[in-house]
């Protein structure tokens, strides 16, 4: 569990380290990070992705395609026409055009010219660049260190001329640590314990404690669930209520469970296409079943007037949409109606993709309950012994009925072959019950009854 939170931490001062750092004049430059803005802000409205807005039939989103034209000469900066263009005075000649009312500073110039320079490198999407953990920077100020951590924040801050604040007291840091990992706040037995820990390692204990709390996973989980777009209701129509809860606590439960998030990934997309009890455990199964429940937070109607094959082919794009941001931090949505301007998805790819959320027995309408087929019963945890050994069971008690029903079948037809009018009339239901039991008497041992109509 400490992994997680710790590796979560890292994550976001390494990204504050390297996104937000002003680059020195000695460092290699970064496309995504150092060039796209400024391509983004000042050049690919006329020069981009979009081909009804595209000027001059040239491409600086594409290397390709930038390379291609001339405008951009790898390692020889005079050669780049694209360079002539920002530095020109001429206002008939210089980029971005006066028209547009944007103006790159001397230090973007630059920055585009140092880049060029160096090879005028291109990066894919941030999504396809697998994460990479950097070596910690050297800072100055070594004795302020404690873990390595500590030096990413450092370097940041005395890059920026800053010393760090003083180390808040136990009580702050208690509260800081209880609302980021439960999103609560401490208990006060907790905040004294802490206080009163003379051990070196007593804060390491304090998220430890914290991070064994169920409301760990259930502070983590939220936000998962947010992605998923998990609701109690079907989102369309009436709004119904919609009973999927297990989704919900198998994400809270994985989160408590420090499953790794490869398995977190697999057991969602396609938990219900894995091993069967042959292989695992019944309860295995059925866990991989609820898993599988991300597929079926998609939002449904029971409008009467809805064209079924339509409102299919919306779940499907709704599943692969929300795959394609979750997972692949893509906006695959645009990719629905024409090829992507942005993201590097077409048009045909997003249905290639969405085939495979085309696959479920899922309806159109929900039928407004609770429970929209295909479902899977899900038994309490202490229940689920005895509910396997009933499904067992079933098979056997409803063969016994239907032997008994067939078994009783002669002395049914001598019986009513011998029924009289008045025999039936007795055996029917009447307005007069058979047997009437008041208890009314308040004390005693001995109460009255009434046997059809007739005290006793």
């Amino acid at each position: 569990m400490t992994r997680i939170f710790a590796v979560g931490v890292l994550a976001v001062a390494w990204a504050s380290a390297a996104f937000g750092e002003p680059v020195p004049s000695d460092a290699s430059l970064r496309f995504n990070r150092d060039i796209r803005p400024i391509l983004v802000e000042n050049c690919f409205g006329c020069h981009g992705a979009d081909s009804a807005g595209r000027k001059a039939d040239l491409r600086l989103d594409q290397r390709d395609a930038a390379l291609e034209s001339g405008a951009i000469v790898p390692g020889d900066p005079d050669s780049s026409v694209v360079l002539d263009r920002i530095f020109s005075d001429d206002p008939e000649e210089v980029m971005p055009p006066p028209s547009v009312k944007k103006v790159l500073s001397p230090q973007q110039k630059e920055t585009l010219k140092k880049w060029i320079a160096e090879g005028a490198a291109y990066e894919p999407h941030w999504s396809f660049i697998p994460p990479k953990r950097p070596d910690p920077p050297a800072v100055r100020n070594e004795g302020w260190v404690r873990n390595p951590i500590d030096r990413f924040v450092l370097a940041r801050l005395e890059a920026e001329g800053l010393s760090p604040a003083a180390e808040a007291d136990r009580r702050t840091l208690a509260r800081r640590a209880a609302l980021d990992i439960t999103g609560l706040p401490p208990e006060p037995a907790l905040v004294e314990a802490f206080v009163a820990d003379a051990r070196p390692d007593a804060y390491e204990r304090l998220v430890d404690t914290l991070l064994a709390k169920p409301e760990w996973g259930e502070h983590r989980g939220r936000h998962w669930l947010d992605y998923a777009r998990y609701a109690d209701t079907h989102g369309i129509h009436f709004d119904n209520y919609r009973e999927m809860w297990t989704y919900r606590q198998w994400v809270v439960d994985a989160f408590n469970r420090n499953m790794p998030f490869d398995r977190f990934t697999i057991l969602q997309l396609a938990g219900d296409l894995l091993a069967s009890e042959a292989d695992v455990g019944p309860d295995d199964v059925l866990d991989r079943q609820i898993a599988s429940g991300f597929n079926r937070c998609n939002m449904t109607t029971n409008e009467g007037g809805i064209i079924d094959e339509e409102y299919l082919v919306l779940y499907a794009r709704d599943r692969t949409e929300t795959t394609a941001a979750v997972w692949m931090g893509l906006t695959a949505g645009c990719a629905v109606c024409h090829n992507h301007k942005f993201d590097p998805l077409s048009q045909k790819e997003f249905y290639e993709l969405a085939a495979f959320f085309n696959n479920t027995s899922q309806a159109a309408k929900d039928g407004n309950i609770q429970d929209t087929p295909p479902i899977v019963v899900v038994p309490k945890p202490e229940d689920r012994q005895r509910f396997a050994a009933l499904e067992k069971e079933l098979a056997a008690g409803r063969k016994a009925v239907e032997d008994r029903r067939q078994a009783a079948r002669p002395e049914f037809d001598r019986w009513i072959g011998a029924a009289t009018p008045d025999a039936v009339a007795m055996a029917a239901p009447k307005e007069t019950p058979l047997v009437e039991i008041d208890l009314l008497e308040g004390a005693g041992a001995t109460t009255r009854a009434r046997i059809q109509g007739q005290d006793t």
